[in-house]
């Protein structure tokens, strides 16, 4: 039998019973007891009540003076007849001054001066060794001893005492003396075949503390974004605040000169809000402004000549981009009763309608950069995109001419890949281990007037700007192929805390 069933068997028989006691009975160590009862009280089998007991043992040297007699009672037989000087017997007595103490406090020994030099002799022709006889009785388990006697033998380190911890056993509201093999865990073969409904179950301890993490560690996204914006800090941008992920479908679609039309607002590319569904806060002057640029054209462009509708820029959306939030910067930018040139950058979640695979997310960081000032133009955004990207470790850059709804220029931003594996840093959909080609790294451009004018900027005031993702630029950092390994429930947490810290190379 296994101990626990040999323990139900036992309390079968009586109605409680010390762990100790047990442990005695079945000669195993108190401690596997203790771990068996603990395996049957938590399927209800037992219940078991801590108890405190104390009792006293020989220490170390308890043990000689039981079994070799008193420091005193060998001093005393160390005495011959004719007795023995004190200093000659202080050496060949082990322990003699506590031995020779003790003696004379007894009355067992004298110190003889008539003869000239002083003798230690017997006083008494016979002893009866107490403490030896005390010591061996507590040995067998007898402990009768006064108090005060006990403490004495304590403070001469004969006897230490022992506090005990055992617990007092009774019969479970699940006694029995057969156990039942309880499930652990809910499959989802026990709910498609509806055997859970006829299981036992363990109980769950939802009290429980879960083993504690040794520190926290910083997430891989983590650490690239900050070597990002340390970039950004050092080359004097200005963090916008991007805590706001429900935008308006006016603030990031319209205001950016982008038609309704497009197909990037549709519900299969867009996360339209149910509740609520839109909203009417809006800066209702610049608002028809925007409204007149995009129908009827304006400030040199004649727009995209359709009906523009206020309840498409009303739906609430979580935003595709963070250039919704530069949109809302330069607007209040413009606001200012005089321009003042500016630089800003952001790093924050976009939400797009994607399908899941190794490649795509339907939410990922944006990293984005915006510079506001006057007579900026193409030479001027190439010239900070290189300063840019050199930090980033991008030293041969290219730039392909490309379309964007709210910039005019724009430019796909390329760079050559020398070696090691590389991932688009625009789209993750592409990529490329080919070593010796030039991959595209990001987007830019110069946003157009039909955006700009309209928020209040002066007219010589140009915006140049350029995006790229966090999370790919992340993969290559960390050598990581599936997005899924990076973020999501399927994370291995080793990953986050083995990871060195990134370094771009500036």
């Amino acid at each position: 039998m296994e101990l626990n069933e040999r323990i139900l068997c036992y309390l079968d028989n009586v109605d409680k019973i010390d762990t100790l006691k047990l442990a005695n009975e079945f000669g195993e160590e108190h401690q596997k007891i203790i771990g068996a009862v603990k395996s049957i009280e938590a399927l209800e089998m037992v219940k078991s009540d801590p108890l405190k007991t104390t009792k006293w043992e020989l220490t170390e040297e308890g043990h000689q003076v039981a079994d070799n007699g008193s420091h005193e009672a060998i001093l005393y037989r160390s005495i011959p007849d004719s007795g023995i000087p004190q200093a000659e017997l202080m050496k060949v007595v082990p322990n003699a001054k506590v031995g020779f103490s003790k003696a004379m406090s007894l009355g067992w020994i004298l110190i003889d001066k008539s003869g000239g030099a002083p003798l230690v002799k017997r006083k008494v022709s016979s002893i009866t060794d107490l403490v030896q006889n005390h010591l061996n009785e507590i040995k067998k388990g007898i402990d009768n001893l006064p108090d005060n006697v006990r403490n004495d033998y304590k403070k001469r380190k004969l006897l230490q005492e022992i506090t005990q911890k055992s617990f007092l056993l009774t019969r479970g509201p699940q006694f029995s003396t057969i156990i039942k093999k309880l499930e652990t865990d809910l499959t989802s073969d026990m709910l498609l075949s509806g055997t859970w409904k006829h299981l036992q179950f363990k109980p769950y301890n939802f009290d429980a503390l879960g083993q504690p993490p040794e520190c926290g560690h910083l997430h891989p996204l983590l650490k690239v974004r900050s070597e990002f914006r340390e970039i950004f800090l050092e080359m004097g941008f200005s963090e916008m605040p991007t805590n706001q992920y429900v935008e308006s479908s006016f603030w990031n679609f319209d205001a950016l000169f982008q038609p309704q039309q497009h197909p990037a607002r549709d519900a299969h590319d867009t996360f339209f809000i149910s509740s609520p569904a839109s909203t009417t806060d809006f800066p209702m002057d610049y608002l028809e402004r925007v409204k007149k640029v995009h129908s009827e054209g304006g400030y040199g462009s004649q727009g995209y000549r359709y009906d523009w509708k206020i309840e498409e820029a009303q739906k609430n959306l979580l935003r595709t981009h963070t250039t919704a939030v530069s949109a809302r910067m330069l607007y209040h930018l413009a606001q200012q009763k005089e321009f003042t040139p500016q630089k800003y950058f952001s790093i924050d979640k976009v939400f797009r309608n994607e399908t899941l695979d190794a490649t795509h997310l339907a939410e990922f960081h944006q990293v984005e950069g915006v510079v506001a000032g006057r007579g900026l133009g193409l030479a001027d955004l190439i010239g900070v995109l290189d300063a840019f990207f050199r930090r980033l470790g991008f030293h041969q850059l290219q730039f392909k001419p490309a379309y964007n709804p709210y910039t005019e220029p724009s430019m796909e931003i390329f760079a050559y890949h020398t070696g090691e594996y590389f991932l688009n840093l625009t789209d993750v959909r592409q990529i490329s281990y080919s070593l010796g080609k030039w991959i595209e790294i990001g987007n830019s451009g110069v946003f157009r007037p039909e955006m700009l004018l309209p928020m209040g900027l002066p007219a010589d005031v140009s915006v140049i700007a350029w995006g790229l993702s966090l999370e790919r630029p992340t993969m290559i950092k960390y050598g990581l192929n599936n997005i899924r390994d990076l973020v999501g429930p399927k994370v291995d947490l080793r990953m986050v805390h083995n990871n060195p810290i990134c370094r771009l190379d500036k």
